[in-house]
């Protein structure tokens, strides 16, 4: 989707201290096998610290640095990926109580690993479809360190971070402009990441870890035919990746930075990098290895951090990439408009 005069107009973020993969496997946590194969330096890890608690922190950042009045946004979305408090309690409440107020509307957008890009393009349709809203927030949030997880062995290549990014939306002014947003669904990889498990009742009310590596391990192990999906992603993502720079009115060489997952290295420089022609130098590898695959938080954590150190500035255009278990793949672009920040 082509986006008209919608800009981000602050970032903000909370990334905990971190643990180095070193340490990790000196503790018996990471195997060094895996360690070697992926490349990974460090991981954020949150202790005890809730992740609606780091939402609220980022988002009070985010809307701060945009000079927002948190009442009179239009809109507040919320995403995460693992549980964020007791069962059938609502986090996006808690922002709500101590940030928005309850005249804004507050709503939860569940597209796992890419659930801010879904916020995105909704809260652009959102501010678009009424000329007197002119301000939404987007916040995602995850903490990992609870039971029925596993961190260290989340995904074949993933080491799970924690973290909150709260990205505030004007249509007025901001330090990026939101040139484009779209996403490609895979739906014949719907199974991938439930299969050797019933679908009722769920895994985690009989107390069962979720293990994503368990069932890609079963998938391969039960036939051919859902693994499928996974090999098409490369020439997919691409198609994804030319619509949305086509849409941003530039073509993929034009782009300064890919924002993405945090992945194993081999993955983003070979599925993601070489099948786009860029150079890894291009990518945000650097930045995420040192803190793990922080959710739904990883593209804008990274696109803050870009914009933060200089690494892109004026008239420079990132791409933000990301993929969700369904098999859903999502891409973004935006043109930086300040260095300062």
């Amino acid at each position: 989707m082509r986006i008209a005069d919608v800009y981000i107009a602050g970032v903000g973020s909370v990334v905990p201290p971190t643990m180095t993969v070193e340490r990790a496997v000196a503790d018996g946590l990471y195997p060094a096998v895996e360690a070697e194969a992926h490349g990974y330096l460090g991981v954020a890890i949150a202790g005890d610290r809730p992740a609606p608690d780091m939402a609220l922190e980022a988002a009070q950042a985010a809307v701060k640095r945009a000079d927002l009045e948190p009442t009179e946004l239009a809109l507040l979305l919320y995403t995460n990926t693992w549980h964020q408090g007791p069962d059938g309690w609502l986090p996006q409440s808690y922002l709500r109580r101590h940030l928005v107020g309850g005249a804004v509307p507050a709503m939860a957008v569940h597209q796992g690993c890419a659930g801010m890009f879904d916020a995105l393009e909704l809260a652009c349709c959102y501010l678009r479809a009424e000329p007197a809203r002119h301000s939404a927030l987007l916040v995602a949030a995850d903490n990992y360190g609870t039971p029925l997880i596993d961190r260290w062995r989340i995904n074949p290549g993933v080491i799970a971070g924690d973290a909150a990014v709260a990205v505030a939306l004007s249509t007025e002014r901001g330090i990026a402009r939101v040139l484009s947003v779209c996403t490609l669904g895979v739906p014949e990889g719907e199974e991938i990441h439930r299969r050797g498990e019933p679908m009722f009742p769920p895994t985690v009310t009989l107390g069962l870890a979720q293990d994503f590596t368990a069932r890609l391990r079963y998938t391969r192990a039960n036939g051919a035919d859902g693994i499928h999906p996974l090999t098409q992603l490369p020439v997919l993502m691409r198609e994804l990746v030319e619509k949305a720079v086509s849409e941003a009115g530039i073509g993929i060489e034009d782009l300064a930075k890919v924002a993405h997952e945090a992945h194993s290295g081999e993955v983003i420089e070979h599925r993601i990098m070489a099948s786009l022609g860029l150079d890894m130098g291009k990518s945000t590898w650097d930045f995420g290895r040192r803190i793990g695959h922080c959710g739904a938080s990883d593209q804008f954590l990274a696109l803050e951090h870009l914009i933060a150190s200089g690494e892109v500035g004026p008239g420079d255009h990132v791409l933000l990439l990301a993929q969700a278990p369904g098999v859903v793949l999502s891409a973004a672009v935006v043109e930086v408009l300040t260095c300062e920040y």
